[in-house]
């Protein structure tokens, strides 16, 4: 690197520094859901190019400390949303207990030859079809996670159902097939560019993806999910018990209607 780049970077570098510093001070006083200001604000009364005020308003989004709603603006953030251990709610059921309003972009929903990993999970032949419905979930228009859900071909009546503002376990229960049990794990990765942009997060941000896999009433496996949480908007509380003569089955933990 040249000297004078060199220098340049240095000075861009610390401008961000300052105007982190200002919003950082912006956050401190405000309180959750205020608008903070706007990019172009920012490059004016710093006198930056505006891609020098995104950079600081994405070193902050990554952090937790802002959010950006589509259309809106960008806001000092709420406190990210729990959901407390033992009964699984469907996403509909737990946003509306919150107080918030769930909707749903839908992104494909269709019959799809299921993959190695959905006939291993749902004890599927080799090959199999299944309906696949891929969708955006947002609670009062932010949006919080992307979900591929995965169900065995018998409940392919469900692509008749309202997908977007509707119960996906709402419609499985319309066609007799009640949603009982459910297996999950939890890891952690980094979002995708096209992720990230569905998301509205900053680029490699962190996401929380829980995979699950229900079972109906009779004991048979019927969804496999993956859902890629904005790890600085959601939460998964967990209570363990460490003495050894009370460890609960794996397969133990009950599914809520929902």
């Amino acid at each position: 690197m040249k000297a004078g780049q060199g220098k340049k970077a240095e000075k861009v570098s610390l401008r961000y520094q300052e105007i982190e510093a200002w919003l950082r001070e912006i956050i401190l006083k405000g309180r959750a859901g205020e608008a903070i200001p706007s990019e172009v604000e920012i490059a004016a009364s710093f006198d930056v190019s505006r891609m020098t005020a995104r950079q600081a308003v994405l070193n902050l989004m990554r952090e937790g400390l802002v959010d950006r709603r589509r259309g809106a603006g960008t806001f000092i953030a709420d406190n990210p949303l729990h959901r407390r251990e033992g009964v699984l709610l469907s996403f509909s059921e737990d946003m509306k207990r919150r107080g918030l309003k769930p909707s749903s972009e839908l992104i494909s929903a269709k019959k799809e030859i299921a993959t190695a990993d959905d006939r291993k999970a749902l004890s599927l032949k080799d090959p199999s079809s299944v309906i696949v419905i891929r969708r955006l979930r947002l609670a009062d228009k932010t949006p919080l996670a992307l979900e591929k859900v995965v169900l065995i071909s018998k409940c392919a009546k469900v692509l008749d159902d309202d997908l977007e503002n509707g119960s996906l376990h709402d419609a499985l229960r319309k066609i007799g097939i009640q949603p009982t049990l459910a297996s999950g794990w939890l890891k952690a990765r980094l979002a995708t560019a096209q992720e990230a942009k569905k998301l509205d997060l900053p680029t490699k941000s962190p996401l929380l993806v829980e995979t699950r896999v229900i079972e109906d009433q009779h004991g048979n496996q019927i969804e496999h999910t993956e859902t890629a949480y904005a790890a600085n908007r959601y939460v998964v509380d967990i209570k363990l018990n460490c003495a050894p003569a009370v460890i609960a089955p794996f397969n133990a933990a009950p599914i809520d209607p929902a």
